[in-house]
């Protein structure tokens, strides 16, 4: 008699599925300027509840295979690990303060150690900083997490950076997938191991002549110096160095933006978890009009700015009075209390309104954007997955935010 064994059949693998966002535009746009509101008011000690409420607009909004996912960071949390954070700078701040005290001739030896001193925690924050988000996104009742150290994710960075400087860049594509093969290999979704299948190779493959761009805009403004000097074409050498400089600042935005849409699409091509991968269709161009309404948002409220400054300024003076005018006048105005606490008002504004249109555009718009290109294969391999992973503190964030290089 045969023994027979029942296998039985397994589901057809589902098809790509795509990242949906449906978030909406305004509700983010009251979200934004409502923190920057109240950040004036805290004097930005708000900040920590604001990216706490923008992320978990992002994550609550998207969805794949109709489930969306969720944010548990709190507010409090990056309060105080921010506080941990400063305990932890300020005296290194202090001491090299002393130390260029103390020591004037050496002090631009001792800022080597510093930068460097920094750097290596601002990469260290950087990983902790996105250990601790992941901990707080949970999928379908799963939370992610991380392992692996910061301090050795740290040390690969400085190697990598300083690999990529003496190669004048050229490695940096190398460097960028080495680091995020680190991080990808300590994250996890519940018990599903992830992964980085991007190569550097690929990356310098799609963006090779971005790194041709400087040269051969130094090429163009020596040029165009050199046809200043040498023949009759251009007025002087100094019309051919704007015309120079404003051909740059047109193609700035230009380059940038398409380098990030390739960087964008390289490294969400090459995510994985377990089975899961994800795959991206962002196209170049994708960013070009978000860096550029950014930039026309930067003009008009630097304009605006302009205007209440001069406004502010003509208000005091003509409250003066006509006597005492020229530098006179101009130092009875620098004392004036109420006009610096104006002036010091409306550059805070302008901050704070520049920070809302650039949390508009830089992340809103490019997150709902690059969603929009995203396609998931495997999902049904996370459908088994068992909870796994603990909590991570919230000191990364802090010092992530204290060393200006928090992320999303």
């Amino acid at each position: 008699m045969n023994q027979m064994s029942y296998v039985p059949e397994q589901p057809p693998p589902l098809p790509p599925l795509p990242a949906l966002f449906s978030g909406a535009r305004r509700e983010f746009f009251k979200l934004a300027s409502r923190g920057a509101a109240l950040e004036l008011i805290t004097l930005g000690f708000y900040r920590f509840w604001l990216a706490t409420d923008i992320r978990r607009h992002l994550w609550v909004n998207t969805a794949v295979d109709g489930d969306a996912a969720e944010y548990t960071g709190r507010g409090k949390e990056l309060l105080i690990g921010f506080l941990f954070a400063m305990a932890i700078l300020v005296p290194i701040y202090l001491a090299y303060f002393a130390v260029g005290v103390e020591a004037e001739r050496y002090q631009g030896f001792a800022s080597v150690p510093l930068v460097i001193a920094f750097y290596a925690f601002g990469q260290f924050a950087i990983y902790r900083a996105r250990r601790y988000r992941l901990t707080r996104t949970v999928w379908r009742g799963v939370r992610f997490w991380m392992d692996g150290s910061g301090w050795a994710y740290a040390g690969r960075a400085m190697l990598w950076t300083l690999l990529a400087v003496v190669t004048l860049g050229l490695a940096w594509p190398w460097r960028e997938a080495a680091l995020e093969r680190y991080k990808m290999q300590h994250s996890f979704y519940g018990d599903l191991r992830g992964d980085f299948e991007g190569r550097g190779w690929e990356f310098f493959k799609r963006a090779w002549y971005l790194w041709l761009a400087p040269p051969a805009a130094a090429g163009a403004v020596a040029l165009l110096m050199h046809l200043a000097f040498n023949s009759g074409g251009w007025p002087s050498a100094s019309v051919a160095g704007t015309f120079s400089a404003i051909i740059l600042l047109v193609l700035a935005p230009f380059l940038f933006a398409h380098f990030k849409a390739v960087e964008w699409r390289w490294w969400l091509s090459g995510i994985r978890f377990g089975e899961v991968r994800l795959e991206s269709t962002l196209p170049g161009d994708a960013f070009y009009a978000l860096y550029w309404k950014v930039i026309a948002w930067f003009v008009l409220l630097s304009i605006a700015s302009t205007i209440y400054f001069s406004a502010v300024i003509a208000v005091t003076a003509r409250l003066l009075g006509p006597d005492g005018g020229g530098l006179q006048q101009m130092q009875s105005l620098s004392n004036q209390i109420p006009m610096l606490v104006a002036i010091g008002l409306g550059y805070i504004i302008w901050i704070l309104a520049l920070n809302v249109v650039m949390r508009l555009y830089l992340v809103r718009d490019i997150w709902a954007t690059v969603l929009d290109s995203v396609q998931v294969h495997g999902i049904e391999a996370m459908a088994n997955v068992a909870a796994k992973g603990d909590l991570a503190s919230a000191l990364g964030e802090g010092f992530a935010d204290g060393l200006d290089v928090a992320g999303f």
